[in-house]
């Protein structure tokens, strides 16, 4: 398989963003400009054409499942299919029945669900209908997790950044008990704290910008033992959904309540999601708060207590509640009927377990705990037949509505204190979430600290409408004191003025505060919010409930059901809209940009008359070779109506290629000078074309770069491949392919290899590597080739210029002849050396490269000045850096000595060193061989003794400059003073073989 050099895509400099789009100019109308933005921003000006009504319910759920094992059994049992739920113990009703399933066997006891609980298994009772709803009746699940793994324990802690099983075990259980299809969205952890969320097979594909982030609020204010993990998310490309898990401090204390309140006000302010990319396509400069999106769900263990009111009362009036789930046994019942017993020792009201007895029990704890209830109306017994639950003193519904009124959160939020900006939560009709004996239905807390029941568990929510609300009803009050304050300062409302002229003493923070809860607050009809991408959305709680009949953690989980109408975004509509738009656009442009036509000249032929390979409508080059130049011309005319500013940009490019309007094999120049003011946009040279007019462009490909010709040789490239940017100053760019295909040659390699190469040449030569059949030459042959063509050539060339009739100054006396170029430079000598390379490439004759009209003196030039290149470009050189180096040191040792060696002794110790390398040596002694023929064959011309020794010396010196900076490889020290040491010592070597023109 071919290889190539070629660009890779990334935006580099005057690029535009989308390639070929017109460029927005200033002060144009917008109805005119076709860009990515200005298409983007009229598609979603047409938005209500490809939005559709949907509708997805959003299950929510949230569990504390403290470190214990076999939790992650009862998750797909309560989370997914709804069981586990106790009708007798919430204060709502369920269409489901609890007392019989679809195969006809009866819900399980409490007593024999304890019993049989384990570790290995579900808790739920056995024969569970599932009372909410679940499987694939949920669009999107969102399940918060709170220790799962023991946040106390520093070992523990660091689990997650080497141990990924707890978080797996996890992921493995919710899906195993998802139906077949659905999609995990998003995870975060932080240490304890786990947030999952999955969509359905229909919902996964509508959702994007998904964004998770976590905020550390406990050890220090910033460790993760307590905090948050939240996540962000867009449904349909149109609602911004934010999900919020969190674990706040724990404790009864006040100073505890204060820091729950600081964790949730840390979490708000530090929780930070990507930025989002708007309905124009344009990304935000910072990421989005929480705050910014349209719905938002908190959720949790939120660790907020009763307040005000003992524990203990708590724990007996409740479990006068749950007693009675036990029917005649159990070890839960026992306890219960025993602290129960204890406590109603000293009473009176011996305890006999009947109804009535139970009912004053529940009236006396509530009047100590609401000592404003009347006591006449608590010690009256009513019947289910005169009186409704919210009536009855003794019912679950009563309790749980006067512990509410001790309930920490409800007091925070009405003072504004705790999550006041907006944030409501659903109707609490179940018993406190914590805190359970493990393995028990409704037995609280029986260790030695009897910790008192609460609702520590929640799920809050938030509408952008109630945040909306809440800041307009802030601004309303600041407002309102403001003028209260004005008016104060003019006297009205001094108590020493006039008591009565009072209109405002407004202090937000207390206003309110006696207000009752409304836990009710969520309206049986969705509620409309406007969301900010400006659709009408609607939100219903369907369902808030706890699954009292999950055994397996001391908290009992939590969910709520959510309906969301939302309008999304239908992708096969939006790509008719954005065709009409892009339609409408181009044809407006059309009309009012320049516009211009490229030209190929196309050849389809190489220079062995080949058919060339098809290409791409691009530029094909075909054959190119080292230093052989090719051109090809394009065409670039003004068919539009207006003038047309045209020129090449900056190309795309990409790794460690070189940037610019061209790659460096590559040369442009149009036929046409450039504009004297062009764009300042513009960096490169333009030319402006008027309507009609037409520009021809030379392009140029011309390989003579040692360190490129080396990469394509060793890396075995092929091709040269590129695309440059004709930029059309306001119009549409025009992108142009540009190939090659690329000779193997000669140049650019190293003398260890080239003796290697087959009799047929580099050419023919396997993909033009050098050959592994070993050593065929004892130096490159193109150094045997070219060499002995210059010990040929300079004799005739002398020849034929002493038989010349003129008095023309011979190009020898000039510097460094023939190895630079004296005479003027011609196509015909550009022909000439492009005939020797390829007689190097192919191993054919150099002499059959040689035009016999061409005289001797253009010839051996040619000769020479191929050799120096080649010499240059190969790339160990003919002395490589480690021979160098010990000869540079021999050289050293032998100044350091102050001895005196003679010149064959100093020859003879650089053959010695040169002599373990005997490709290096042998093409030494070619190139020295040479230079002594030359030296001598050009000096002899002087008739006068003195001046040819005043010749020979000057050629020897010359040559001795010039080859020691073709033949040594090596690089020279960055020392100015060693510099110039190492300099002459490289020009000595030389010197050495060539002095007195014969010393080898």
């Amino acid at each position: 398989m071919s290889s190539s050099i070629r660009s890779e895509v990334s935006p580099g400099p005057q690029i535009r963003a989308t390639p070929g789009a017109f460029p927005t100019t200033p002060g144009e109308s917008e109805s005119v400009v076709s860009s990515q933005h200005s298409l983007s921003k009229a598609v979603y000006e047409r938005r209500a054409e490809y939005t559709v009504p949907r509708k997805i319910r959003i299950k929510v759920g949230t569990w504390n499942v403290a470190a214990l094992p076999g939790t992650e059994k009862d998750i797909g049992s309560w989370f997914v299919d709804g069981k586990g739920i106790s009708e007798s113990l919430s204060t709502l009703s369920f269409e489901n029945e609890t007392n019989s399933t679809t195969d006809g066997q009866g819900l399980e006891d409490v007593a024999h669900q304890e019993a049989r609980r384990s570790k290995k298994k579900s808790t739920v009772p056995s024969n569970d209908p599932g009372m909410v709803s679940g499987g694939d009746e949920i669009g999107l699940y969102v399940l918060g997790l709170q220790e799962i793994m023991d946040v106390s324990s520093a070992a523990e802690a660091l689990k997650p950044y080497y141990d990924p099983w707890p978080s797996r075990r996890w992921k493995r259980a919710v899906e195993d008990a998802l139906p077949k299809g659905y999609v995990k969205i998003a995870e975060h952890q932080l240490i304890g704290l786990f947030m999952l969320i999955y969509a359905a097979p229909s919902v996964a594909p509508t959702i994007s910008s998904v964004s998770t982030a976590s905020a550390g609020t406990g050890l220090m204010g910033y460790l993760g033992n307590k905090g948050a993990v939240v996540a962000r998310l867009v449904l349909g490309e149109t609602t911004r959904l934010v999900f919020i898990n969190c674990h706040l401090a724990a404790g009864a204390e006040k100073g505890n309540l204060e820091r729950r309140n600081w964790d949730a006000s840390q979490v708000s302010s530090r929780a930070k999601f990507d930025p989002l990319y708007n309905g124009v396509g344009e990304r935000e400069e910072s990421g989005e708060n929480i705050g910014d999106e349209d719905f938002a769900f908190w959720f949790g263990d939120l660790n907020y207590r009763l307040e005000g009111i003992p524990g203990d009362d708590v724990r007996r009036l409740l479990m006068l509640h749950t007693k009675n789930e036990y029917g005649q046994g159990g070890p839960s019942k026992r306890k219960i009927s025993a602290e129960l017993a204890l406590h109603n020792k000293s009473s009176d009201d011996k305890s006999t377990g009947d109804t009535s007895n139970d009912t004053n029990r529940k009236s006396h704890i509530l009047h100590h705990i609401h000592p404003r209830l009347s006591t006449d109306t608590l010690d009256t017994t009513p019947t289910s037949d005169t009186l409704e639950p919210s009536s009855d003193p003794a019912s679950l519904q009563t309790t749980l509505s006067s512990l509410l009124q001790h309930d920490q959160l409800h007091q925070q939020m009405r003072t504004r204190k705790a999550f006041f900006d907006g944030w409501r939560e659903g109707p609490i009709n179940f018993l406190p979430t914590y805190k359970y004996d493990v393995g028990s239905v409704g037995m609280f807390d029986s260790s030695e600290k009897k910790r008192g029941p609460s609702w520590c568990d929640r799920i809050l929510y938030r509408t952008r409408r109630d945040k909306v609300a809440y800041e307009e009803r802030l601004h309303v009050e600041e407002a309102a004191k403001k003028r209260d304050q004005e008016m104060k300062s003019h006297g009205i409302g001094d108590p020493a003025v006039n008591q009565e002229e009072v209109l405002f003493d407004n202090d937000p923070t207390t206003d309110g505060a006696d207000d009752d809860y409304n836990e009710n607050s969520d309206a049986e009809d969705p509620e409309v919010v406007t969301t900010a991408a400006g659709f009408e959305d609607k939100i219903h709680l369907e369902c808030y409930t706890s699954h009292q009949r999950v055994l397996s953690s001391d908290h009992k989980p939590l969910d709520a059901i959510f309906t969301l109408h939302y309008e999304a975004v239908d992708s096969d509509l939006k790509a008719k809209v954005h065709q009409e738009v892009a339609r409408e656009l181009d044809k407006a442009e059309n009309e009012s940009r320049p516009a211009v036509t490229v030209v190929i000249d196309h050849h389809h032929e190489s220079e062995g008359g080949a058919k060339l390979s098809p290409f791409h409508e691009g530029v094909e080059f075909g054959d190119v070779r080292f230093d052989s130049p090719k051109t090809r011309t394009i065409t670039v005319a003004n068919t539009g109506r207006v003038p047309a500013t045209v020129g090449f940009t900056d190309r795309i490019v990409s790794g460690d290629q070189i940037g610019g309007d061209a790659p460096p094999w590559l040369r442009i120049r149009f036929d046409r000078p450039s504009d004297k003011h062009p764009p300042a946009s513009e960096s490169h040279d333009v030319h402006t074309l008027e309507p009609g007019d037409a520009a021809n462009v030379d392009l140029t490909v011309h390989v003579n770069d040692s360190g490129l010709v080396g990469r394509l040789n060793n890396e075995g490239h092929t091709t040269l491949e590129d695309v440059l940017v004709l930029r059309i100053h306001n119009g549409r760019d025009h992108f142009l392919p540009v190939h090659a295909t690329w000779l193997p040659s000669s140049f650019g390699r190293s003398i260890g290899n080239l003796p290697k190469v087959s009799e047929g040449g580099i050419r023919k030569s396997q993909d033009g590597h050098e050959g592994k059949q070993g050593v065929k030459w004892s130096a490159p042959r193109e150094i045997f080739r070219l060499t002995e063509s210059i010990e040929n050539l300079i004799e005739r060339a002398v020849a034929e210029w002493g038989m010349k009739a003129n008095n023309e100054k011979p190009p020898w006396e000039g510097v460094e002849w023939p190895f630079t170029t004296m005479t003027e430079d011609s196509k015909e000598k550009q022909k000439l050396k492009e005939r020797i390379i390829k007689a190097l490439d192919d191993n054919t004759p150099i002499p059959d490269a040689l035009s016999p009209e061409t005289d001797a003196i253009h010839q051996v030039e040619a000769v020479a000045t191929i050799l120096r290149s080649y010499l240059l470009s190969l790339q160990d050189g003919v002395i490589s850096e480690p021979l160098w180096n010990q000869v540079e040191r021999a050289l050293a040792e032998r100044d350091k000595s102050k001895t005196y060696h003679s010149v064959e002794d100093e020859r003879m110790q650089i053959l010695d060193i040169l002599a373990t390398s005997p490709a290096h040596s042998t093409s030494f002694t070619l190139i020295t061989s040479m230079l002594v023929k030359v030296i001598g064959e050009l000096s002899s011309q002087s008739m006068d003794p003195t001046a040819r020794e005043r010749v020979r010396k000057k050629l020897e010196e010359t040559f001795a400059s010039t080859f020691s900076e073709v033949i040594v490889k090596a690089p020279l020290p960055p020392n100015l003073k060693e510099r110039r040491v190492s300099l002459g010592r490289r020009k000595r070597v030389i010197e050495i073989f060539i002095e007195g023109s014969g010393g080898l």
